[in-house]
């Protein structure tokens, strides 16, 4: 498995690249965590801010004091904080950009996620922007904004239209690849000197055709 690569780093925080197949933190597998891995390269103790799901890598910011874990964690969810992703899902949109908007249900015990009526116990809304990139043959690269951050929300509100991602078989899809999704972007405003930060990331895909060639290297 690849090592995470470090992007940035001060006293109060750290953007590395998340190898997909590696954990966020850890979990009851007792499998490497970009957290632990990290507090070992650095040296320091690594606080988690934000998660992704253990099939998909990319762009990611941790905290290395309590002070800037909370602070970050406090403009999750708000354009102060911003994550932006690639996908290629199985289909064509007929918009070529769009906002999705549901209630989402997440099952912790079978560790999926379904849309769901509005009026569903626990529910929680989910919201993303997209935007249609390129298409090859009946697939679609897409550039997509979340505006909260739901487990599985892009996998999940792609698949409910028949669009699964491509290798998603936990949400339809029949390709067997890794999953078609990468965390490439992250915009915030630093915790301590407020200054915005910018960070990207190139995919790191074996297919489905390599993200699009990297989407031109991020053009």
């Amino acid at each position: 498995m690849m090592e995470p690569k470090i992007l940035y780093q001060d006293a109060f925080l750290v953007i590395a690249v998340k190898p997909a197949g590696t954990l966020s933190q850890p979990d009851k597998t007792g499998d490497a965590a970009m957290t632990d891995i990290l507090s070992e390269r650095i040296g320091k103790t690594v606080l988690p801010v934000h998660r992704l799901d253990r099939a998909v890598g990319g762009v990611m910011v941790f905290a290395l004091t309590k002070e800037a874990a909370g602070k970050l964690g406090g403009i999750l969810g708000t354009n102060a904080f911003q994550k932006e992703y690639l996908t290629v899902v199985d289909g064509i949109p007929a918009e070529k950009e769009g906002t999705l908007e549901d209630y989402l249900l997440h099952d912790a015990r079978r560790n999926m996620t379904s849309v769901v009526s509005v009026k569903t116990k626990d529910a929680k809304a989910a919201s993303l922007s997209y935007t249609l990139l390129e298409t090859h043959e009946k697939a679609s690269l897409l550039r997509v904004l979340l505006h909260t951050g739901r487990t599985h929300q892009i996998r999940v509100q792609f698949s409910s239209r028949a669009m699964p991602i491509l290798g998603d078989g936990r949400y339809g899809s029949r390709e067997r690849h890794p999953v078609a999704l990468w965390s490439y972007r992250l915009s915030f405003s630093h915790p301590m000197t407020k200054k915005r930060l910018t960070f990207q990331a190139i995919p790191d895909m074996t297919t489905p055709w390599d993200m699009f060639s990297a989407y031109d290297n991020l053009k």
